[in-house]
């Protein structure tokens, strides 16, 4: 990977809460991550994910994000996650990126608290809670706890540094928010090897749930409440695979409800950005 100091704060643009703002006379300057250093380091993130995941699972008898025990859970989820979290906060320590990772000084219009509003509603409805019983409290707590590193893993990789290597490398806003998904849709390509071609339709699910992702990290002012979300909403559907034979029809509801916010953001694709920020630096409606 090409890795060169330079200033974040140079190329971010000037839309900064005064709360947040950093401290330009004492902080030590940051390092710059281009765009081929960016896709190396997803491609090493994935490799650490599915090559550790496969070597810690191998005999076992388990469907992908599927585990029936506790065994099967650890081996084959919670291990190679927890490496790839250790993997991405090497990085961003390296960067000296943790204000531009966990801080966004770019919101979006306030109607857009829909979106984790409307997510978290379909957490609370799909959580399989009699199936998470009948495995006990160790199992639901791993699972909880797995899923939660899921969210900071991926969530800073894919909306904390991807979106601020992408933002210190000019990129327009609108231009973050396209490639920063895309990335994280096309990573999850690579679940082809436990799942088969199934994982294409993945790709497509999850490049619309990385959007939603990136418009919680702006409404929220940071990257707490995606990590949160993102870890909530896998586990509300992995609680409902989690019991050989038995099927979880309300999980159909999680579809449901990305196709209404899909709807939703089209419809109102205009109305993201603030009113004031076309006039404060031009940055146009992210469409």
């Amino acid at each position: 990977m090409h890795f060169r100091a330079r200033s974040v704060r140079s190329h971010t643009m000037p839309y900064l809460h005064p709360m947040t703002a950093p401290r330009t006379a004492e902080a030590r300057p940051t390092r710059h991550l281009t765009v081929a250093a960016l896709i190396a380091l997803v491609v090493v993130y994935l490799a650490v994910i599915q090559g550790i995941g496969w070597l810690m699972s191998r005999g076992l008898d388990a469907q992908y994000a599927a585990p029936t025990t506790i065994d099967e859970l650890w081996r084959g989820m919670t291990f190679s996650i927890a490496l790839s979290v250790v993997l991405v906060y090497a990085v961003v320590v390296y960067l000296r990126w943790w204000r531009p990772v966990w801080v966004d000084d770019r919101p979006v219009q306030r109607w857009l608290i829909v979106v984790p509003i409307l997510m978290l509603v379909s957490i609370l409805v799909v959580t399989d809670y009699s199936g998470l019983a009948a495995h006990g409290i160790a199992f639901t707590a791993l699972l909880l706890l797995t899923c939660l590193l899921v969210g900071l893993g991926e969530e800073t990789m894919f909306r904390g540094i991807a979106v601020t290597c992408f933002r210190t490398n000019n990129f327009s806003e609108g231009k973050v928010a396209l490639w920063s998904t895309v990335i994280f849709g096309v990573a999850h390509a690579s679940n082809i090897i436990a799942e088969g071609p199934k994982a294409f339709i993945q790709v497509v699910a999850t490049i619309i749930a990385g959007y939603f992702f990136y418009i919680v990290r702006r409404r929220t002012r940071g990257l707490l409440v995606p990590v949160i979300l993102h870890g909530l909403w896998d586990f509300s559907l992995i609680s409902g695979q989690t019991t050989p034979g038995e099927s979880h029809p309300i999980a159909v509801l999680a579809i449901v409800t990305m196709v209404v916010l899909a709807i939703i953001l089209v419809i109102r694709r205009h109305h993201i950005e603030p009113a004031d920020r076309a006039a404060v630096d031009g940055t146009p409606a992210v469409d």
